[in-house]
């Protein structure tokens, strides 16, 4: 997974590897016994999370305000966040799945228009335009589009088809219904809560079902993947997939399902997510 790596996980903690650097973060999925007595994790900082989502950094050595590595052959710039995050998902790695249905669209000397959907920093769409897709990317994050922006220069693909949008999702969504946009392929991952641009408020119970609504109508006549992935109690791997299903299960094609998950040294798997896909 390039310079990235889960060393140990347990007790509700994981010990990772990021370029240079050891943390230690919380995993709510790490309900074990961890490998390796935790007394022993030499990190480098380690973050404990506060009562309302955001918390603080320990740190025991001198990290940089930001470093590079290179994860799924994408140049990723790390930071260290209020919020425990980093820049990037370790378990989204998955872009790749996507590649076929570029490839089918590109033989055809037609483009592969990608909706990437809470896009985050980027590294899913940095990966599909490596691909040669189309992107938008598309997050209510300032501060997250800037980031991806970052990563796609460090990449050399700063130059590459990429609309970079800072907007409320279901907003934009509404407004590319309006102008008649269709796509090929569409990538989302919701979190279970947040706020848009201007402080719109998502609900992933409320509002993920009217999203999809929305979403088929964006689906080209030649629509050939859609990703959904989320990190919320509930959805999983089979919930997930039945939501795809309920939009995709008449145009054929092939469904598959799965729990995201990092692997760790000893082969262990961390439980990081759920994800389904739909191929044509």
């Amino acid at each position: 997974m390039g310079d990235y790596r889960l060393i140990d996980s347990g007790y509700f903690k994981k010990y990772e590897q990021i370029g240079g650097y050891r943390v230690i973060r919380p995993s709510a999925q790490a309900v074990w016994r961890s490998n390796r007595d935790p007394s022993t994790w030499e990190a480098d900082a380690e973050f404990t999370r506060g009562s309302f989502g955001d918390g603080k950094w320990e740190f025991r050595n001198k990290i940089p305000a930001s470093w590079m590595i290179q994860i799924h052959g994408i140049s990723a710039i790390i930071r260290l966040t209020d919020f425990g995050h980093i820049g990037i998902f370790p378990e989204h790695h998955s872009w790749f799945a996507m590649q076929g249905a570029i490839e089918k669209q590109l033989a055809k000397d037609k483009p592969f228009r990608l909706l990437n959907l809470f896009a985050y920093t980027g590294t899913v769409t940095l990966g599909a335009s490596q691909g040669g897709a189309h992107v938008v990317h598309v997050d209510a994050s300032k501060t997250s589009v800037a980031w991806a922006r970052e990563n796609a220069e460090a990449s050399s693909l700063g130059d590459k088809p990429i609309r970079w949008i800072v907007d409320d999702v279901q907003k934009f969504v509404q407004r590319e219904i309006k102008r008649g946009s269709k796509y090929q392929g569409i990538v989302l991952d919701p979190p279970s809560y947040g706020r848009g641009a201007k402080g719109e408020i998502w609900k992933i119970e409320d509002h993920l079902i009217p999203l999809m609504d929305d979403l088929a109508q964006l689906f080209d006549d030649d629509f050939g993947f859609l990703q959904l992935s989320a990190h919320s109690q509930g959805y999983t791997p089979i919930a997930i997939q039945n939501i795809l299903a309920s939009y995709l299960g008449s145009r054929g094609g092939s469904f598959s399902s799965m729990e995201m998950t990092v692997q760790d040294e000893t082969m262990r798997h961390l439980p990081s997510g759920a994800c389904a896909q739909w191929f044509l």
